[in-house]
């Protein structure tokens, strides 16, 4: 019954999530925010709802491992998903549509997955008010991170492909209907946050597979699937800025949620209670973090094969840190 529980959440989630990039299209153009904006803050935040219940959902029922190993599985399985959609779509080479601010927003989340990684290492049990110090660096560095990107002179490239869609279905979709759409899609991917991570704590102990795994694989793959839908979506929409901000803006957002389940977590620093093993998962991203810069930052590629090569690289990168999470 609970495997049963959790895939129909999951089917639910993916369905939500396309609704909510669909709005997150219209919105984008239909505001003077922008796909960068929209993407990296709304649709980001939106899609990240799952990782925010199921983490604080999995501190309630005491069980940090899962919490943390969301978080930063779901981080990690993010820019796998951007390195197989940039694979796939290698001939238009995808991610040359990024803009500056993108590569902000992802330099941002390298800084974030380092500090993690340190906080995860030296297991600094020191609290303010409750609260881990290493969290507490964390809310500081993505406010002045936030602040710096939305200060950014912004720029308005024109979206370079062409639409793969006639605007027509955007545009007989009010901004009205768009707002109140966006909200309903994001309460129904909350809800079903918080009932993925009940039932992943369940499958936990089913399987014997452990709360770090379950939560660093399973539970952030699945809570990951509404980031993985809204990039799909955005690219068929042709809005190249949507779909990448959408994942590097989900990433920011996501460390922040540790933040937030160290609150709730009473013992004391929530990343100083948990398993070592999230240390390879946040060294992971860290890495991948790296090479996804590499590619925002490079020049056009006369051979796809040789412009595919850094996503190539992220992906068996992922594989690989995924077997010693696995064997730990």
């Amino acid at each position: 019954m609970v495997y049963f529980i959790f895939s129909l959440c999951a089917i639910v989630t993916v369905i939500a999530a396309m609704k909510l990039s669909t709005y997150a299209d219209v919105l984008s153009k239909k505001t003077s925010l922008g796909g960068m904006l929209i993407g990296t803050v709304f649709l980001a935040g939106a899609t990240s709802l799952p990782e925010v219940t199921t983490s604080l959902s999995a501190v309630i029922i005491h069980n940090p491992d899962i919490a943390v190993g969301n978080v930063l599985g779901s981080n990690m399985f993010n820019l796998f998903i951007l390195a197989m959609f940039d694979l796939y779509f290698r001939k238009q080479q995808f991610l040359r549509e990024a803009e500056k601010e993108h590569f902000y927003t992802a330099g941002i989340g390298l800084v974030l997955a380092i500090t993690s990684l340190i906080a995860l290492k030296l297991k600094l049990n020191i609290t303010v008010l409750g609260i881990g110090i290493d969290t507490l660096l964390i809310i500081v560095i993505y406010g002045v991170g936030m602040f710096v990107l939305t200060n950014l002179p912004k720029t308005d490239n024109p979206v370079h492909r062409e639409m793969k869609q006639n605007d027509s279905n955007d545009t007989a979709i009010s901004l009205k209907k768009a707002i109140w759409g966006f909200t309903l899609a994001a309460m129904i991917i909350l809800m079903t946050g918080t009932i993925l991570s009940i039932a992943g704590d369940k499958i936990a102990v089913i399987t014997g597979l452990g709360s770090s795994f379950v939560g660093s694989f399973l539970i952030a793959a699945t809570t990951s699937l509404p980031e993985a839908v809204s990039v799909l979506i955005a690219i068929r929409l042709g809005n190249d800025r949507l779909a990448i901000g959408s994942i590097l803006g989900s990433n920011m957002f996501n460390m922040l949620i540790l933040s937030g389940s160290d609150i709730l977590f009473r013992k004391g620093a929530i990343l100083a209670h948990v398993s070592s093993v999230h240390q390879i998962t946040a060294a992971a991203v860290s890495v991948l973090s790296i090479i996804i810069l590499f590619s925002l930052t490079r020049k056009k590629q006369h051979s796809s094969f040789i412009y595919a090569l850094p996503s190539l690289l992220l992906i068996i990168l992922y594989f690989i840190s995924s077997y010693f999470i696995f064997s730990y």
